[in-house]
């Protein structure tokens, strides 16, 4: 039986598909890796730089993978064979569900960190009353053997659980209910954080420039990375996801609104954050343990702290599922079609390897903790590397170099709802010029094979 001829699953509505695609790219990235990246690059310069790269290079790539999804209505590896058979296109379909497979693997083990605290928090709050604090906790917990892999399978479970139902009752349904949620508990403690001591040194923080931060070319690296990061781009979710919409749709403007309500969501993440940091004394660039060792203890010392960190673990935990959703499904997209195999059954056995796949990078803090794979780096931040600073981009320079080289331009501005327009021009040639060169200086940078 050829799977392209079988009925294709559809959103129910335009809006779904968007709180969908919205749910793709806010998560873990928006709130927890957004605000200490912004912290440790500078945070109003680095916000600049990182909503540029969005303007520039994110929005137009995210527009060429609506593209491509919703012409061809199959998965990501599907669509580049459909539009260009035979030609090495493709590849960017490959390194996408690669790319799945990868970040889902140590994504999980960080969200199923977030659950851990939501359930602390459920309780009343983790002991960090000792002598180490938040600190000790932090490190006892996920040093640990068992607990972090019990952690990371629940989450895993849940969100095989909403694959395996399908894209309208699962999916669409699932980003229904997780995304207005998510942005009536951001606003909520956002608003809250605002009234905290440490407010104006925080706005000052993340919208007054230090202009000499733009003189780091590590800034733009860490800029680009983030908005391919947040945005989900170059691992085929949003190709996937596209293939799903009906063909009347108009692209654009659903375009826009994703990378917008995205942009918009990060920074209302770092107004909830910064305020509560600079009020307590923590230093903006605490690095990763900015959510998980430095809040725990501004929760304990706030006035309804216990609600605070109820709050925003179960807000952070809701944002990986939606995205940890969406990075399945591309996996699982494929190998249903490849293999003929049921979404079902589809769903159990890929989410089953990946959950496997990740348990490295659980015991990678523990057990495996002196195992380092690129460079000094250890198991979860080489996944981080290997997916975030090489697979994503690259991925997204294919896609980029596809709309604007590989694909007749009266089709692709035809496919995009552009038309032949001034601005179905102009998108174009930023993705047959501007992006790709931009994405290949970061990347020959961030992989040290030039220097500045």
């Amino acid at each position: 039986m050829n799977t392209e001829n079988r009925p294709r699953e559809q959103w129910g509505s335009r809006l779904g598909f968007m709180l969908a695609a919205l749910g793709s790219a806010v998560g873990l990235g928006n709130i927890w890796r957004f605000s200490y990246v912004a912290g440790e690059s500078g945070g109003a310069a680095f916000i600049l730089i990182y909503l540029f790269c969005i303007a520039a290079i994110g929005l137009p790539i995210l527009m060429a993978e609506f593209t491509i999804g919703r012409r061809a209505q199959l998965d990501v590896v599907g669509s580049f064979q459909k539009i260009s058979p035979g030609k090495p296109w493709v590849l960017a379909g490959y390194m996408g569900v690669a790319s799945a497979f990868i970040i889902l693997s140590f994504y999980g083990v960080i969200a199923g960190w977030s659950m851990f605290y939501f359930s602390q928090y459920v309780i009343g709050g983790p002991d960090i009353g000792g002598e180490g604090g938040s600190l000790d906790f932090f490190v006892n917990f996920h040093t640990a053997t068992f607990a972090p892999i019990l952690w990371q399978f629940i989450f895993m479970l849940i969100t095989v659980g909403i694959v395996y139902v399908g894209v309208k009752r699962g999916i669409e349904a699932s980003n229904k209910i997780l995304m207005p949620l998510l942005a009536i508990l951001v606003l909520i403690l956002a608003g809250y954080s605002m009234t905290l001591e440490g407010a104006s040194e925080a706005l000052n923080f993340l919208f007054t420039p230090d202009w000499s931060a733009l003189t780091d070319p590590s800034v733009y690296l860490a800029a680009l990375s983030q908005a391919f990061f947040s945005l989900s781009l170059g691992m085929g979710a949003l190709i996937t996801y596209g293939s799903y919409l009906s063909k009347k749709e108009k692209l654009p403007g659903a375009a826009v609104g994703v990378a917008s309500m995205d942009s918009l969501f990060a920074i209302v993440a770092g107004l909830m954050i910064f305020p509560a940091v600079f009020t307590f004394g923590i230093a903006p660039d605490s690095g990763p343990g900015l959510v998980f060792i430095a809040l725990p203890d501004i929760f304990a010392d706030m006035s309804f702290g216990i609600i605070y960190g109820l709050l925003f673990f179960f807000l952070l935990t809701a944002a990986a599922i939606s995205s940890g959703v969406s990075l399945l499904e591309v996996a699982v997209a494929y190998f249903m079609r490849k293999f003929e195999w049921s979404r079902q059954m589809t769903s159990v056995f890929i989410g089953t390897i990946i959950f496997l796949i990740g348990i490295p990078s659980s015991l990678g803090f523990g057990a495996l903790a002196d195992v380092t794979i690129l460079g000094e780096r250890d198991i979860l931040d080489s996944m981080d590397f290997l997916a975030s600073y090489i697979f994503l981009p690259l991925g997204g320079m294919i896609i980029a170099l596809f709309i604007g080289w590989g694909w007749k331009k009266a089709d692709a501005l035809e496919a995009s709802n552009f038309g032949d327009t001034v601005l179905g021009n102009i998108w174009l040639w930023i993705v047959r010029i501007f992006a790709p060169l931009a994405i290949l200086i970061v990347f020959l940078y961030s992989t040290g094979i030039v220097t500045f």
